[in-house]
This record gives structure tokens, C-alpha cells and sequence, in this order.
């Protein structure tokens, strides 16, 4: 069916974000724990629910491929978006645990003094994260899904953390161990920073927000249609990754039933080049001068 096969796309990038975050999130607590770094540690954490967001995700995607039925006549793609929330509302838990951990080993001074392995598999994991990022927000892109957007924002704050957890571990090693609870106060600031944009991005789709930009463009291809006369009223709204259009158009009221239809296919098939899996349901109703 149309829109299907992009999302068993999403469903590949769900699952190799799974396999990528169960691999670090292994690595990272381990040698979190043996190099003493509270940084890395809590990078690996964040990873350890990177992979129940992403489970979450790839669960929302699968159900989303169920056809229409009885009770859902327009199909079961909005648990895609769904499966965002619940990812958000996951990453926004860990971010607040990390956060408070941090403050605690700040004010008690609990502060260790990391090893060097632990910044190399900070900085390879980020390098390694970044690479995934990429893949996924390409692919989101391409599919225009907001549930692998969500995954690729994700993705991209994981290696930013990573990163920063290098940093943190490299001044920590030089003589600086509070710069190491401090990384792991940052790292935990980022990962809520992600959780709440994802949150809101999912609350808007599922209010029906739809991005104001891409209406203007939509407006513009409809104009442009000849024998439109006027666009009276345009809405859309995102049904998973696929745009539902309502339009109500003006065109010359002498015009034959056949016409008037192929005028409806024509605006169809313009809004579909830019916005290839759109559904759009066209009202025509006849022009008169004022």
C-alpha cells in the first residue's frame, strides 16, 4: 500500500538504532564502572533507554503498517507519532536521573579519577553515533517521518554527550576530577533538552499542528493549477508520516462534472510531486466575480 514500504524503511532504522545503543550502552557502563568515570557512565545509562525509546519506536512502526479496519478507517499510522511521546517521556526520566546524581556527587564531592580507556570509548562512541545520526536523519528526510526524525535527534544528542563526556573524562585525567561530575550534570541537561523537543514536536502532530511553511507550498501548487480559480480554504495535518489535505477550491461554474473531476486529479497530482505520500480530498465549488 502507498507509504508502506517507507515505513518498513523506518522500521530498519529502529532497529539499527537498537543494535547500535544495546552495543554502547554494554560498553559504556562497563567501562564506566571499572575506569571510574562518572561521565561515561552516565552516557551509558542514557543509552540503556535509548534502546527501550527505540523498541518503543520500532513497535509504533510496526503497528502503524496495520490496514484500515472497522474502527480505524484512516489505518493505525498515528501510533508512529505515539511511540515519539513515549520515547520522550523515557529520555526525559534518565536526563532528570543523571541530572540529580550529578548534583549529589558535586555537593558530596564524590569525584573519581578516570583512566584514559574510558575517554577512547567516549570518542570513538560518538564518532560511531554521529555516523548513525546521519544514516537516520537522512532517512527521515527521505520518508518525511517524524517518529525516525525523533530517533536521528536522538541519535545526534548521544554523540554530542559522547563527546562532551571526552572532554570531561580528558580534563578529569589532567588533574581536573570535578570537570568529569560536572560533564555528567551537562550530559543529563542535553539528554532532557532532546526528551522536551521531541515531546512537543509529537504533541504538535498529534494536535494537529501542522508547519505553516509547507502550507504556503501547498497554497502555491494549488494556484498554479489552471482553471483554479480561487483556494477558498486549505488544512493539513499529518497522519504518521503521511500529510492529509482538505481543500475547497473555486473554479468556473460552467464547467461539466468530468471537468471539474479532472481539475480535482490535476491538483492532486501537484501537490503529490512535492509531497509524495499526501492524501488530499478536493471540494469544488463554482467562482463568481464579486
Amino acid at each position: 500500500m502507498d507509504g508502506y514500504q517507507d515505513i518498513k524503511k523506518g522500521e530498519k532504522a529502529a532497529l539499527l538504532s537498537i543494535l547500535a545503543y544495546l552495543f554502547l550502552a554494554v560498553v559504556k557502563v562497563i567501562v564506566g564502572l571499572l575506569g571510574h568515570s562518572d561521565a561515561l557512565f552516565a552516557d551509558g545509562l542514557n543509552n540503556t533507554t535509548d534502546v527501550i525509546a527505540s523498541v518503543a519506536l520500532l513497535i509504533g512502526l510496526r503497528i502503524s503498517r496495520i490496514p484500515p479496519d472497522a474502527d480505524h478507517a484512516y489505518g493505525h499510522r498515528r501510533t508512529e507519532t505515539i511511540s515519539s511521546l513515549v520515547a520522550s517521556f523515557i529520555m526525559l526520566l534518565v536526563g532528570l536521573e543523571v541530572i540529580f546524581s550529578s548534583i549529589s556527587n558535586l555537593f558530596k564531592g564524590n569525584f573519581a579519577a578516570p583512566n584514559t580507556l574510558t575517554a577512547i570509548v567516549a570518542f570513538f562512541s560518538g564518532i560511531f553515533m554521529f555516523g548513525i545520526y546521519l544514516y537516520n536523519n537522512r532517512l527521515a528526510k527521505k520518508i518525511d517521518s517524524q517518529a525516525v526524525k525523533a530517533a536521528a535527534l536522538d541519535n545526534r544528542s548521544d554523540a554530542l554527550v559522547s563527546f562532551g563526556a571526552f572532554i570531561g573524562i580528558i580534563f578529569a585525567v589532567l588533574g581536573f576530577p570535578w570537570v568529569d561530575a560536572v560533564t555528567a550534570l551537562l550530559v543529563g541537561i542535553l539528554i532532557g533538552y532532546t526528551a522536551v523537543k521531541i515531546f512537543f514536536d509529537a504533541a504538535h502532530s498529534l494536535t494537529d499542528g501542522f508547519d505553516v511553511s509547507k502550507l504556503e507550498i501547498i497554497h502555491n501548487l494549488v494556484h498554479d493549477v489552471p482553471e483554479v480559480k480561487e483556494i477558498k480554504d486549505i488544512k493539513a495535518r499529518f497522519n504518521g508520516n503521511r500529510i492529509w489535505i482538505d481543500l475547497t477550491v473555486s473554479v468556473d461554474p460552467n464547467l461539466n462534472v468530468i471537468r471539474s473531476h479532472e481539475i480535482t486529479e490535476q491538483i492532486e497530482q501537484a501537490i503529490r510531486s512535492k509531497f509524495p505520500t499526501a492524501y488530499t480530498l478536493v471540494h469544488i465549488e463554482p467562482f463568481f466575480e464579486k
